[in-house]
This record gives C-alpha cells, structure tokens and sequence, in this order.
C-alpha cells in the first residue's frame, strides 16, 4: 500500500507540482489551502507523513504545527520561504521533524520524505529496553516513563532509539545526523542538541545530572541508563 502523504500549501500551484512529482515515486497525495482543512484531513485520512508550509493564511505554520503535536506524532517536513536559522529552531522546537527552505530542489524533498520513513521502519525493530523507570517500546514506538506515555516525536524517538540501543557507545552529532537524515544536508549540528534537549525534557532528566542521557562534551551524546535486570 503506498505511504499518504498530506501537503498543506496554499500555493495551488506548489500543490499541484508536489502532487504530480510525488506520485510519480509512489505515494498517495492529498492537499489542502487552508490550516483548518488541512487539520480536519489529519483526522479523515490518517497520513504517513505531513509536508507543511509555514506561510499559510489564517494560522501559521508552527501554530499548524503545535496543534498537530498536541495528540499526534506523524512525521512532518515543514517549508518555509527563507533559510533562516531561527525559522528552522522554531520548527524543530515545536516537534517538526525536518525543514526545507523554498525554492527547494523536487527530488531533495523526496529524498528526505524517502529517509524519515526509512528510518521510522529501521526503527520499529523488535524489542523492548527497560532502564529502571523508563520502558522503551521498539514495536509500538513509544517511551513510558513511571508508567506514562513521555510523547516523543517521530524524530525524537528514533534519536533516543539509536543511543538506547547502544548503552554506553558514544555518538558524535553527525553520526546522529546522518543516523537520522540519512542525508548529507547543510543541517546544521544545533538541530541534534535542540531534539537532544527536548527528549530530556520530556524524560525529566537533568543536563548536570542525568540518568539517560549524558553529553559528551567535544563529541555528542551517550546513553546511560541502567538497563532492568528484567528488561
């Protein structure tokens, strides 16, 4: 069954040259103009992954972004009309899993939606760790800390996969990069310490004392946490 994907755009023209280039590599495209719509389609049609403009009329695109995360973790690719840095912060902060700044490169784009589903597949090998009061669930793609749901985002989970499943390996942050992308991108390495931090957050574990994740200062990050005699 091909992936679903769902543009929000409201540039029909933008929406009709994604439709028809991403057919051509398989997948099914929906696409709506409007925030609201686009919200309603999240709902009706369940899709594998949202590509999401940040200039929409009514709601922005990180507004769009914030409501989305707030009961759904579907991959999402957000656009936006610079390369500014502090708009790709912005989008990562709020859960985006990745940027790309227009006009972009069709096949670029197919590239990195190609690689976040890749990965997500990657990362959906069995098994389970348990680490004292925190479950990771390989299968069901979830983190459960003292018996809760933590509500990491795609790209936030497999960031913490990647080091979980190697308790005590090093990673730099272009291992993580290119764990993640799977792309040589210009992404820059704050992006890695932005998802790092969040997934901390979530976690309740503190930077200068931590129980899962350590940084390795000069090289990137190590998980530590203690793996449950029954885990």
């Amino acid at each position: 069954m091909a992936n679903t994907i769902l543009v929000i755009e409201d540039d029909a023209d933008l929406q009709q040259l994604l439709k028809e280039y991403l057919a051509g590599f398989g997948y099914a495209v929906h696409s709506e103009g409007a925030p609201e719509a686009g919200l309603n389609a999240i709902r009706s049609l369940s899709p594998d992954l949202i590509i999401l403009d940040v200039m929409l009329p009514g709601m922005n695109g990180f507004e769009v972004c914030r409501r989305i995360r707030q009961d759904s973790q579907i991959p999402i690719i957000m656009l936006t009309a610079r390369g500014d840095v502090m708009d790709r912060v912005a989008g990562l902060e709020i859960g985006a899993d990745d940027y790309l700044a227009k006009p972009f490169e069709p096949r670029e784009l197919v590239a990195r939606i190609h690689s976040i589903l890749r990965r997500s597949q990657q990362n959906s090998a069995t098994g389970k760790g348990e680490f004292g009061s925190l479950r990771i669930d390989f299968d069901a793609r979830a983190a459960v800390l003292n018996g809760k749901d933590v509500g990491l985002t795609t790209n936030e989970f497999n960031a913490l996969a990647i080091l979980a499943r190697a308790p005590g390996k090093a990673f730099s942050r272009d291992d993580l990069m290119q764990e993640l992308r799977g792309l040589d991108s210009e992404s820059f390495n704050r992006s890695i310490d932005i998802t790092m931090s969040r997934i901390r957050q979530k976690l309740g574990d503190d930077p200068k004392y931590p129980r899962y994740i350590k940084t390795v200062w000069g090289t990137g990050y190590i998980f530590i946490g203690q793996v449950s005699e029954d885990g």
